[in-house]
C-alpha cells in the first residue's frame, strides 16, 4: 500500500462517519502552528513576514492539544514556523498521539538530527553501540554527539520516537542549488538528506514536502523524487507556489525579484504538474488521484479549505492557510462566520481575486477526498491508488547528481538567481552518505 492500511482506516472511518451524519464541513487535517519562529526565511514563504510582530509568542501546550480537539481531524501537520523551535515539541507530539492523532512534523530539517539524537540517549544501552558506530561512520553523528548518548537522556521527558503513526515531513524543493536558493542559505539540503537517513536508520517513517515555482525545472524534481526514493524515504507531497499576499508582498518589498516571475498561475501550474499522474505511478505520492488529475489540468475541483484549517498563535485563520480575513476563537464559530461561498474558482468564475491562480494541497486535495465535484469512477480510482503496491524505490535515483553546488551568496534575498561553479569537494556520482555529508 502507498499509505499505511491503519493511517487509511482511520482517516475513512472519519470521512464516512460525518457523511453519516450529514456534517455539511468537517476537519480532515489540522494545519497546527504553535509558533511562527523560523531559522530559515525562505523565497516563498510568508509566515514570518505576516506574523512579524508576534514572532515571540507561542501556543501554550494545553491549547495546541485542546485545538486538535476543538476541530477533531485525524491529521495533525505541525508546522510554523519551524515547529522544531517549539520549546515543548517533543510533548506536544507525544499529546497528539495520546489523542489518537496521526501527526505530521513538517521541518526544515535544520534541528531535526538534534531531535534524533535525544530519542537516541533516552534509549541508549550498550547494545546501541552498532548502531552509533554505524551512524557514525555515514557521518551522520560525531564521536562527540555519541559521547552525549552515551550519557542518557538528561531529563527523562518525552523524545519524539518511532510510530507508525508519525511521519518527519521534510522540506526539499529540488536538488541542492535549488533548494538552498530557495531557502536563501547554503548547506541546508545537505543537512536535509543527513537527517532524512539518520531518521530512516533509527525507523522512523519520513516523507518529502516540496513546492513547486515557476523557476522549478521538473525534470529536476523528478530527480529529486528518484533520489530520495533510492534513499526509501516513505513518500512525498507535492503542491504548486502561489503569490498569496505576505510573501508577495515581502517579494515587492525586497525589490529582487517580482512576483509574477516566481509564483504560478493557473495555467503554469498545468505545465508544471502534467507529468504528475505518471509520477504517482512511479513514485508515492501523498494524496489523492483525483487531486493529481486537478494539477494536471484533467478537471475542476471546488476549494474547500475547511477541510484543512489552520489554527496559530491568534486563532483559527481564515479563510485558510494562506489567505487571512480574520482569526477565530474556535473551530466551529470560523466554520459558521465564514461565508466560504464566497471564496475560491469554481466553474470558472473567480469568487475572490485572491483565489484567482490558488491550486494548492490545503484547498483541493481534501476535495478529491470528500467527493466533492464527484466523477463516476473516482471513489474507485482514490481505492485503487491508495492500496494498491507501494512503488520500490528507485534504482536510477542512486546515480542523481543531487550535490549539484551551492547558490551564490545567500540566494535570492541577495539578488542571486545563478550559481557557481560545483566545487572540487563536492560529492560526485557514486559517493556515498558519508562522503556527502558535511559536518
Amino acid at each position: 500500500m502507498r499509505f499505511p492500511l491503519a493511517l487509511t482506516l482511520k482517516i475513512a472511518r472519519h470521512i464516512i462517519a460525518h457523511k453519516l451524519r450529514r456534517t455539511p464541513r468537517f476537519a480532515l487535517v489540522l494545519q497546527l502552528e504553535p509558533l511562527h519562529t523560523c531559522n530559515l526565511a525562505c523565497t516563498g514563504c510568508g509566515r514570518i513576514r505576516e506574523y512579524s510582530t508576534s514572532l515571540r509568542d507561542v501556543m501554550s501546550l494545553a491549547d495546541c492539544l485542546a485545538a486538535a480537539a476543538d476541530c477533531g481531524a485525524p491529521m495533525v501537520s505541525v508546522c510554523g514556523g519551524e515547529p522544531l523551535i517549539y520549546p515543548q515539541i517533543a510533548e506536544l507530539v507525544d499529546g497528539l498521539l495520546q489523542q489518537g492523532r496521526i501527526v505530521y512534523i513538517c521541518t526544515n530539517a535544520l534541528l531535526m538530527r538534534r531531535k534524533l539524537r535525544d530519542y537516541l540517549a533516552a534509549i541508549y544501552q550498550p547494545a546501541s553501540e552498532s548502531l552509533l558506530g554505524q551512524l557514525i561512520q555515514e557521518s551522520l553523528l560525531t564521536e562527540t554527539e555519541a559521547a552525549e548518548v552515551r550519557q542518557g537522556s538528561k531529563n527523562g521527558g518525552p523524545v519524539i520516537r518511532p510510530t507508525p503513526w508519525l511521519y518527519w515531513n521534510v522540506h526539499v524543493d529540488g536538488l541542492e542549488r535549488t533548494h538552498d536558493l530557495i531557502v536563501e542559505r547554503e548547506g541546508v539540503f545537505r543537512e536535509c538528506v543527513a537527517a532524512v537517513t539518520m531518521a530512516k536508520r533509527l525507523g522512523f517513517q519520513v516523507a518529502t514536502n516540496t513546492t513547486v515555482y515557476k523557476e522549478t525545472d521538473v525534470d529536476e524534481i523528478e530527480q529529486m523524487f528518484e533520489f530520495f526514493s533510492a534513499l526509501d524515504v516513505d513518500g512525498h507531497t507535492i503542491s504548486p507556489g502561489y503569490d498569496y499576499d505576505a510573501a508577495k508582498v515581502a517579494m515587492i518589498k525586497k525589490g529582487r525579484q517580482r512576483p509574477e516571475d516566481f509564483f504560478l498561475t493557473r495555467a503554469a501550474t498545468v505545465e508544471k504538474f502534467s507529468r504528475l499522474e505518471e509520477w504517482g505511478r512511479r513514485f508515492t505520492i501523498f494524496g489523492t488521484v483525483v487531486y493529481q488529475e486537478f494539477l494536471a489540468g484533467k478537471r475542476d475541483l471546488t476549494c474547500t479549505a475547511w477541510a484543512i484549517p489552520t489554527r496559530n498563535i491568534k486563532g483559527w485563520k481564515a479563510p485558510c492557510y494562506l489567505i487571512t480575513d480574520g482569526h477565530y476563537a474556535s473551530y466551529p464559530e470560523m466554520l459558521d462566520r465564514v461565508n466560504w461561498g464566497q471564496y475560491g474558482v469554481v466553474k470558472g468564475q473567480v469568487r475572490d481575486s485572491r483565489c484567482e491562480h490558488c491550486m494548492v494541497h490545503c484547498g483541493y486535495d481534501p476535495s478529491g477526498a470528500l467527493g466533492v465535484d464527484y466523477r463516476p469512477g473516482d471513489t474507485w480510482k482514490n481505492i485503487k491508488y491508495n492500496f494498491g503496491a507501494k512503488p520500490a524505490p528507485s534504482e536510477r535515483g542512486k546515480t542523481v547528481k543531487a550535490f549539484n553546488g551551492v547558490s551564490i551568496g545567500r540566494g535570492h534575498d541577495s539578488g542571486a538567481g545563478g550559481s557557481k561553479p560545483v566545487p572540487e569537494t563536492c560529492p560526485k556520482d557514486g559517493d556515498t552518505v558519508a562522503e556527502k555529508k558535511t559536518a
